[in-house]
């Protein structure tokens, strides 16, 4: 009885997991094509920005220390914290999966502008700039929402629809979840900050030589 009481959860669970990755991915698409949607002056802007990053990482400017790492971790974590306070609130499921949709829509973004701009160079630098850090942090991201949601769904059934059932087992389950993630989050901070620099100088080169003959 017990299997079989688990198996139509595991299934949910399932569900969800496939619905928040499809969504994500369906904002990397999004993202992606918004890059066409820019005008001539906002494509270039843009470029002349990611020019000057460039430089900046050629001069030793991008360093790896403490602050920046507390930096880029709080910035993640806030964005988890998030995550978690709507998932308490119940009616803030709708806006869970609007984040995950929105932190598909800014990777598609990132990603499509170099490529747009600087081709098959391009996707290799955003290979090294994006794709790092945000192996762990969407991952966490997706898992913390399936988890929010899976919180707000039990509420929803078992105590403003069926008036029974306890809480605490099931947020006690939601908060740890989120603590891990948040674990996983610190790391992606860590690669952020530690590994990803020294992946920028070495794919800089290649922007840099585009970059000069436009």
């Amino acid at each position: 009885m017990r299997t079989t009481a688990l198996q139509p959860n595991m299934k949910d669970q399932l569900t969800l997991y496939v619905f928040v990755s499809v969504l994500f991915v369906v904002g990397v698409v999004f993202g992606a094509l918004l890059v066409n949607a820019l005008t001539l002056d906002q494509q270039q802007n843009l470029a002349g920005d990611v020019e000057r990053f460039i430089h900046h990482i050629q001069e030793g400017a991008l360093q790896s220390d403490g602050d920046s790492y507390w930096d880029r971790a709080w910035f993640h974590a806030k964005w988890l914290l998030l995550i978690w306070v709507l998932g308490l609130t119940v009616v803030g499921m709708p806006l869970v999966l609007a984040l995950d949709f929105l932190k598909g829509v800014l990777v598609g973004f990132a990603i499509g502008t170099l490529v747009r701009q600087f081709a098959w160079k391009g996707l290799i630098f955003s290979l090294a700039s994006v794709a790092p850090p945000n192996l762990l942090a969407v991952p966490a991201f997706l898992i913390i929402s399936v988890s929010a949601i899976s919180f707000g769904l039990y509420v929803v059934k078992n105590r403003l629809l069926g008036r029974f059932g306890t809480l605490s087992q099931p947020l006690v389950a939601f908060t740890s979840s989120a603590a891990m993630m948040l674990v996983i989050i610190l790391g992606a901070a860590a690669i952020e900050c530690y590994v990803t620099p020294l992946l920028l100088k070495w794919a800089a080169p290649l922007i840099a030589g585009v970059s000069a003959g436009l």
